[in-house]
């Protein structure tokens, strides 16, 4: 197994950075970044208060070491935890009100996760969150053909505390260096991703992406959640929730939990349905303008 750094220490000032002003995008433009590029910031969602009332609750949590790293920690499933401050981000209005129009769906979520990046941490690889049939990391939700994962920094992203690597636009490559089972230790077209604490890195689970090692003495904590739309389901059955764990749900959290294994498909599907529409705002090329 390869554990060297992702990134050396004196590249981090080389790296090459986004300059779009992520304050000024209209949400259609926000919409075309997701789209085309595969990833976009929603800045400073988080107050200050919110941010340490879930860090708080997240400190607690038994995390567990990677398998190259002890430096880089996780916990799955904080919706099932005592943690409502946190739980309570699965329902953020402005997150939520994008991915809405994102889809044009009913939401569900797939997935509440806490991940530490600690000092030390070599980085992680470049990689895709899409496993179309499903794997020993992942299982097979990952085979849920269209996701989107909203990444909840908790401190600020600076180039020296593991912030957020993507390849632009790979998500759109059908060339055998696209295969989303491919890993990459660095690439030169990786951009690093900087920003306030509170503000979310939004991610195609297609796109190509990781994150730098934490060269500073401070741990890079996040919170990172996944949607669905409602017709996207995996390509096998999951385990369904525990119907005493989803009861303890808040109402307005638990409408995001329907069953993982729900999925809108017409698989009988005929050439020419009847009453067919002629315009699908979803599809246009001006869903992305205002």
């Amino acid at each position: 197994m390869d554990t060297s750094a992702t990134n050396s220490r004196e590249s981090i000032s080389d790296a090459l950075r986004p300059q779009i002003d992520w304050h000024s995008l209209s949400q259609g433009q926000q919409i075309q970044s997701l789209e085309s590029d595969g990833y976009v910031v929603l800045p400073e969602l988080l107050s200050a208060e919110e941010i340490e009332s879930i860090a708080a609750e997240l400190a607690v949590l038994p995390t567990r070491a990677v398998d190259y790293s002890e430096h880089q920690r996780g916990f799955s499933g904080v919706q099932w935890t005592d943690s409502p401050s946190s739980i309570a981000v699965v329902a953020l209005q402005p997150t939520v009100d994008f991915l809405n129009r994102l889809f044009g769906d009913d939401l569900i979520c797939t997935a509440v996760d806490y991940a530490v990046s600690g000092p030390g941490h070599p980085g992680i690889a470049i990689h895709t969150d899409a496993q179309p049939y499903g794997s020993q990391i992942f299982g097979l939700q990952s085979s849920c053909p269209c996701l989107v994962r909203v990444l909840y920094y908790l401190d600020e992203l600076t180039p020296e505390r593991s912030p957020f690597k993507v390849i632009p636009r790979s998500h759109l490559s059908m060339h055998a260096d696209g295969n989303p089972y491919r890993r990459y230790l660095s690439h030169p077209d990786e951009l690093m991703v900087t920003c306030a604490a509170g503000s979310a890195v939004l991610i195609n689970q297609k796109v190509f992406h990781g994150n730098f090692p934490n060269y500073s003495d401070e741990p890079r904590r996040m919170l990172a959640i996944a949607y669905r739309p409602l017709w996207a389901g995996p390509i096998g059955e999951v385990d369904e929730h525990d119907a005493d764990k989803l009861a303890k749900l808040p109402a307005e959290i638990r409408q995001y939990f329907a069953s993982p294994n729900e999925r809108h498909i017409e698989y009988d599907l005929p050439n020419r349905p009847d009453n067919m529409s002629r315009d699908a705002a979803g599809i246009s090329p001006s869903r992305w303008q205002e």
